[in-house]
């Protein structure tokens, strides 16, 4: 029994490790190297908690280590990826006139990312759905911006403000309460998981269509259609109202 409790709590350990290697790949190998780690601990991340419930061994214990390591695989593994990123555009540090601060501003990831992480925790609206961009969602943006192999992207990621100002509201979008489906399936039914097989089956047509390209844009749809369900949401219950 007691093995079978440390099952999850060591495929979350192994998150945290995939982690720590992404930081050092940044620096070490390449910033692909590190995506890929990131990939790994987000699967990881999916994985302990669906294994959690399937041998039913749910606890706080579980709970509190998942958020210290995903802390550290989609908070400072990205932040230090998006550093390089920026640092590694020196047309952007000279259309900045030199601000060589402008760089620094990734660290706003992490410690957002802990910020959204500690809230929750404690937020008990958060059971079925997501108040703010989940932390591996921001860190999967970010991650799949290395892969990018097409002209026009590439150009767009050229741009010397892009990456400091997506920096900044996708940190402020891990806190802010804007409602977002959960991709965490109760059952196989259609009713009450209709929009995550909508977004699912976009989701695979991107990445097939598209490939290196698509990660980034799969999180953005991701938002876009927990917005447009939001307002479909809306607009029914008026109607009913009516």
């Amino acid at each position: 029994m007691t093995l079978k409790k440390h099952i999850p709590n060591v495929i979350t350990a192994l998150n945290i490790a995939c982690g720590t290697l992404a930081v050092i790949a940044v620096f070490r190998w390449n910033l692909q190297t590190a995506a890929c780690f990131i990939f790994a601990g987000a699967l990881f991340d999916f994985c302990d908690g669906a294994v959690a419930r399937l041998l039913k061994v749910s606890g706080a214990f579980g709970k509190e280590l998942d958020s210290l390591c995903d802390v550290v695989t989609f908070g400072v593994a990205p932040g230090v990826m998006v550093y390089k990123m920026m640092l590694d555009n020196t047309m952007a540090l000279n259309d900045f006139g030199g601000q060589s601060w402008i760089p620094l501003l990734a660290v706003l990831i992490p410690v957002f990312s802990a910020l959204r992480l500690a809230k929750f925790n404690l937020d008990e609206r958060q059971t079925t759905g997501f108040l703010g961009l989940p932390t591996p969602a921001n860190a999967l943006f970010f991650a799949g911006m290395p892969f990018i192999d097409n002209p026009f992207l590439l150009s767009l990621l050229e741009l010397p403000w892009l990456l400091p100002v997506l920096t900044v509201i996708f940190s402020l979008l891990l806190v802010t309460e804007i409602p977002l489906f959960s991709l965490k399936f109760k059952n196989l039914k259609r009713k009450g998981n209709k929009i995550r097989y909508i977004f699912l089956i976009c989701a695979i047509m991107m990445m097939v269509l598209h490939r290196n390209n698509a990660l980034p844009v799969v999180i953005l749809f991701y938002i876009l259609l927990s917005g447009l369900t939001i307002i479909f949401k809306k607009r029914k219950h008026e109607s009913t109202k009516i």
